[in-house]
């Protein structure tokens, strides 16, 4: 879990939120949200540091299956809170172990519970926190598995009118994307009739701990492992993907790929890279291309629109632009004008340029719906998202053109294959 180094991106006086008089949990002006994080690896760290500093959630609960996580993640959250003037978590709220979530879930001093978990576990873990009534945020992907997303279909129908549930797609927030999305639904390129898109990343690293045993191992090493993470199209491309979706306003009815692991010699059995061709309602297409291997060539990631009246761009890193008829540039009122290239891997999520704000304006517009009595619930989308980059997995494990129906018609699913009661 620990994969991600966080990137501090806004100031604590800016960042904080005055909350509105009422809700369903009855939050008077001022309070605080009470945010519990599940998953205390790096990525999970970030967004609840992000959550603590820029919105009025304050970090008052953890849990994690290992100690040793736990253990950092109190005393880094100690350390932020009290630079926040907000008191120390209480030991009584620290749970270790399998069943941390359900524990989480059951607590009577947490409204919010942010699952950072691996991918695996996310709808069991969304399951019980929904039960529990607590608003929930959900990393992405909602699912690893068809049988995983009908059963996150199923948490969705029993969310209460008054709990709000968010997935992680938090790229839809970022300024320059949602600027430009609105230009794209606008018209300004006409008629869309092809996308192409990327995902290059350096391989993630090795997580080791003396005396570990493989089951530990495949834990710590979750990204190595398909049926933990569901391979890299469906947790991390997923992004590429999830925006494709959104700005098209729709999913993808058809999918061929190819691929594999052509480079990476470590154990784990994900692929390394993958050429997905998708096609969706309309006869528009999706070309899109992952690597995940080497330290060389930097990160790149992003989409190209071609429409009959123009293309736009759309980079993690670089311009944010439409060409055409209706020309159009993103510009930042703070900043000038982003450079191609300059662009770093966050393994954590935490991009510089394009998505500077992207985790920060999604964990404010969130907390917004908690504390302004108007819920959300986003698992619909996010199953939506998840059972694209599924298609493309299955076109590619396959080896030949997969239907969005033949898929669900499959029901694929994975297995765990290990006990974790042994980490009780």
């Amino acid at each position: 879990m620990d994969r991600r180094q966080f990137i501090q991106t806004a100031g604590v006086a800016s960042g904080l939120l005055l909350v509105k008089p009422s809700t369903a949990f009855g939050y008077q002006a001022n309070s605080a949200v009470r945010h519990a994080l599940l998953g205390c690896g790096n990525r999970g760290t970030g967004v609840a540091t992000s959550f603590a500093q820029n919105t009025s959630a304050q970090i008052v609960a953890l849990g994690d299956i290992f100690a040793d996580n736990l253990a950092k993640g109190h005393e880094h959250f100690n350390k932020v809170n009290a630079d926040l003037g907000k008191a120390a978590i209480n030991d009584k709220l620290l749970f270790r172990g399998p069943h941390a979530f359900e524990e989480l879930a059951h607590s009577p001093d947490v409204d919010l519970i942010q699952i950072s978990t691996p991918p695996f576990f996310h709808v069991q873990h969304l399951g019980a926190a929904v039960a529990g009534g607590k608003h929930v945020y959900c990393e992405k992907p909602v699912g690893i598995d068809v049988k995983q997303a009908r059963q996150a279909l199923e948490i969705a129908k029993r969310v209460k009118p008054t709990q709000s549930v968010a997935v992680g797609f938090q790229c839809r927030n970022a300024p320059p994307i949602a600027a430009l999305a609105e230009h794209i639904r606008g018209g300004a390129l006409g008629k869309t009739a092809v996308v192409v898109g990327n995902y290059n990343a350096p391989a993630s690293t090795e997580k080791t701990r003396e005396g570990e045993g493989k089951d530990e191992y495949r834990l710590r090493n979750w990204l190595w492992d398909r049926a933990l993470s569901g391979d890299i199209l469906v947790e991390q491309n997923i992004h590429i993907i999830d925006l494709c979706n959104w700005i098209l306003g729709t999913k993808p009815v058809k999918a061929s790929a190819t691929g594999g692991r052509n480079v990476l010699n470590h154990w784990g059995d994900i692929w390394d890279n993958y050429q997905v061709d998708y096609h969706y309602p309309g006869d528009v297409k999706l070309s899109f291309a992952s690597t995940q291997f080497g330290a060389y060539g930097g990160f790149d990631a992003g989409l190209k629109f071609y429409g009959s009246e123009g293309m736009a761009t759309c980079p993690y890193s670089g311009p944010v632009k439409i060409l055409g008829s209706q020309a159009w540039e993103w510009q930042d009122p703070d900043q000038p004008a982003a450079q191609e290239g300059s662009g770093k891997f966050a393994a954590n999520g935490a991009f510089l340029d394009n998505l500077k704000y992207a985790d920060r304006d999604k964990e404010r517009a969130f907390i917004e719906t908690i504390t302004s009595g108007k819920p959300i619930n986003e698992i619909a989308s996010g199953v939506d998202t998840a059972l694209s980059c599924m298609l493309g997995r299955m076109a590619g494990y396959q080896k030949h053109e997969v239907t969005w129906d033949e898929l669900m018609a499959h029901g694929e699913t994975y297995e765990l294959g290990m006990d974790l009661n042994q980490f009780a």
